[in-house]
């Protein structure tokens, strides 16, 4: 954990549309934290701030609650789908040293063999993880890959602490060759039919 994910909430005891769009207009987002059993706790975020930590997938912000200390998970994000302001967030209650289940992005790195595309069947992986150990991505490499070369969940090399809970054979990647289009060869057979057409009409 760094001081960036250091967050100070607070409490709010007002709700509806109208309180939100008040509170996001003063740089603030509504959030609710619940989970292990305890009453939802309602609370406003620091928007900038909250919005630059959850960039990162399986964001986990150590909240102050009215001095109160709580580790959460940034389970949902609820955004404007036309303006991508972020309306509400959703944090889950976690403690260290717990293990929680997550879906960790998968990251292509390097190149396939020449003339062959990369195709990214799943971009993200199922996992179990310590709450304050998330892995923020796995790398699965490509370099030099072929045309039918596959690469399966299994494949895919997880840091100590973190265990598969995905289908072992699930597909991450399939290196594939672009379909040949067929549009060049119907093109030439059109002037071939245009060439014995003229020439029929040439005879006559």
């Amino acid at each position: 954990m760094s001081d960036d994910t250091k967050v100070t909430a607070e409490l709010r005891d007002s709700f509806g549309k109208g309180f939100a769009r008040r509170l996001r207009a003063a740089g603030k987002i509504p959030a609710v934290l619940y989970g292990h059993g305890t009453d939802p706790v309602h609370v406003a975020l620091p928007g900038h701030q909250v919005a630059l930590i959850i960039r990162r997938a399986n964001a986990l912000l150590e909240l102050d609650i009215e001095g109160k200390q709580h580790l959460a998970l940034v389970k949902d994000v609820q955004k404007d789908p036309v303006h991508q302001i972020i309306e509400h967030i959703d944090l889950l209650v976690v403690k260290k040293g717990e293990k929680i289940q997550v879906d960790v992005p998968i990251v292509v790195t390097g190149e396939s063999f020449a003339g062959t595309i990369v195709n990214l069947e799943n971009t993200t992986l199922a996992v179990e993880a310590e709450a304050t150990h998330i892995p923020e991505n796995f790398e699965v490499s490509v370099e030099g890959l072929e045309e039918g070369a596959h690469i399966t969940a299994a494949d895919v090399k997880l840091p100590k602490g973190s265990s598969l809970l995905a289908d072992p054979e699930l597909l991450i990647v399939a290196i594939s060759v672009p379909a040949a289009t067929e549009e060049p060869e119907a093109a030439e057979g059109e002037s071939e039919a245009a060439t014995e057409a003229s020439e029929e009409a040439a005879a006559e």
